[in-house]
């Protein structure tokens, strides 16, 4: 009997540090099960982010693959802009010549714009913008306000809204205050 006593005495108390271990045992798994779903849902949220990042950089090489072989036609385009304003449109001689080359330009820029890429031609009087034009030199001007746009020596062009060459302006500026001579100072 003195054993069934002792028995009965320890069953309680190794149920209860059984209940402890488990209970220990249980906080401990939950910790780790809350570790790993918060692990899970970084390693989700960083699969997202890298599979957005490359959608755009695809998107961006969609939208871009044209910009260095469009910087090269530039300068063609450039060129025909010229023969057309120095050649004279009354001279029958060079009528034909001058047609085609017109029909040319208007290819090229028809496919251009096919291809997002617009021209950046600031009208006289136009505010300055230094985004899209870049000042080659200063005029003064009584007629513009200052900082607006005298003349256009070569357009500018955009792809898609990305700059590809800034339009070569003279900018205009105040005109210089008369200072008095000496004469009339005297």
């Amino acid at each position: 009997m003195a054993d069934e006593q002792t028995q009965d005495t320890q069953t309680p108390d190794a149920t209860q540090a059984g209940s402890e271990d488990l209970a220990v045992r249980v906080q401990v798994l939950e910790e780790q099960l809350a570790t790993a779903q918060d692990q899970s849902l970084r390693v989700a949220a960083d699969l997202q982010n890298v599979r957005r990042r490359a959608e755009q950089d695809v998107e961006k090489a969609h939208k871009f693959a044209l910009e260095k072989f469009a910087g090269d036609l530039l300068p063609i385009i450039d060129s025909l802009e010229r023969g057309l304003e120095l050649s004279n449109p009354d001279d029958e001689n060079i009528r034909p010549m001058r047609e085609g080359i017109e029909l040319t330009l208007k290819m090229f820029q028809d496919t251009l714009k096919r291809y997002q890429l617009e021209a950046i031609d600031p009208t006289g009087g136009e505010p300055f913008n230094a985004e899209h034009h870049q000042a080659m030199a200063m005029q003064e001007s009584h007629d513009l306000e200052p900082n607006s746009v005298l003349k256009v020596f070569q357009k500018g062009y955009q792809l898609n809204g990305r700059l590809l060459r800034p339009a070569m302006v003279v900018v205009s500026k105040a005109p210089a205050s008369v200072s008095p001579s000496i004469d009339e100072q005297a």
